[in-house]
């Protein structure tokens, strides 16, 4: 257990390193990007850049501009941006991560909920006019851009018919923390995490529908059957323990990709200022630090749920863990 824990740590530090040093290529090793001129700024004097150049280390070699970097981002933590002077971008990109997890925990509780009922019933009623009817809505909302989905509903809730007794709950754009109001937390987060929310309850219906019929032909279900289980723990206790695999592998993925700043679309829309609006912010402005720094804090949380996946296939399915201790 403690070899295999190890073993999973070390992938996860090399994907990590290996991801870091792409990412400081890409931005700062590319012939012709010179972050000296974009922070000097257009008509700097000679010597105002032969200062940050010394500053920033970007007269040292690769390898120790890449040291420095790394140690100011994970380290000391004191990187700042090239755009917004002196500001520090490690704790902007913690300030916005609790936005961005609240925003795509309320979406991830919508679209569990939504594709269990809409796979289960699309299951249960396979061939059906409901199972049709489930996988056309499914589609439909898989087949919607998530920004045009919220400008939409934008126009709808915030413009169109606002002051209707519907519609007059809904609070201004933005992002208001529990701390400062439980209730205005909610309502804020509502409409967006449901707007998210939507393909993702098409996709992984879709998926559980399909895992469901594939495990109802399994022997164990057959059994479970002859031993005169009903309906219900058939497929509600049976079918979806055959049925977890592909829906968690999916999840944890798509969860962390969110978390990571996938939910960009929807932030901006929304004016959430959450990691995803940060990196729109930061593309917009070139602003390099910025950039990576979101960059690293997404492929953090890809690793991490991957190795968590990985934990869950074990304990939902022991015999992925006796493969592996017996190779």
């Amino acid at each position: 257990m403690i070899r295999s824990l190890a073993s999973r740590t070390g992938q996860m530090l090399l994907v990590i390193f290996g991801i870091s040093v792409l990412v400081f290529c890409i931005f700062f090793a590319t012939p012709g990007a010179d972050p000296t001129a974009r922070i000097a700024g257009r008509g700097a004097s000679p010597q105002v850049v032969e200062r940050i150049r010394a500053e920033y280390g970007f007269d040292r070699p690769l390898p120790v501009q890449y040291v420095k970097m790394m140690e100011k981002l994970f380290v000391t933590r004191d990187l700042t941006s090239f755009v917004n002077h002196g500001q520090r971008v490690v704790p902007e990109v913690l300030q916005a991560a609790p936005v961005t997890l609240s925003l795509v925990l309320w979406a991830a509780f919508f679209w569990v909920s939504g594709s269990l009922v809409f796979g289960i019933a699309s299951a249960v009623l396979r061939d059906s006019w409901v199972d049709r009817l489930l996988m056309v809505l499914g589609l439909i909302g898989l087949s919607m851009p998530v920004f045009w989905l919220g400008e939409v509903v934008n126009l709808v809730t915030q413009s169109r018919w606002h002051d209707t007794f519907l519609f007059r709950w809904v609070p201004p754009l933005g992002y208001v923390p529990f701390s400062q109001s439980p209730w205005g937390w909610a309502t804020a987060l509502f409409l967006p995490s449901l707007t998210l929310a939507v393909c993702f309850i098409g996709l992984y219906a879709r998926v559980l529908r399909s895992e469901l019929l594939t495990a109802m032909g399994e022997d164990s279900i057959r059994t479970a059957r002859a031993k005169g289980a009903g309906p219900v723990r058939v497929w509600l206790w049976h079918g979806l323990r055959l049925s977890w695999l592909s829906y968690i592998s999916l999840f944890g993925l798509d969860f962390a990709q969110l978390l990571g700043g996938g939910a960009l679309l929807t932030e901006v829309v929304f004016a959430m200022p959450g990691v995803g609006r940060l990196t729109y912010q930061a593309l917009a402005t070139l602003d390099l630090p910025l950039i990576m720094a979101t960059v690293m804090y997404a492929a953090v949380f890809v690793v991490i749920a991957n190795a968590l996946v990985d934990g869950l296939y074990a304990l939902l399915d022991p015999r992925i863990m006796e493969g592996r201790h017996g190779r």
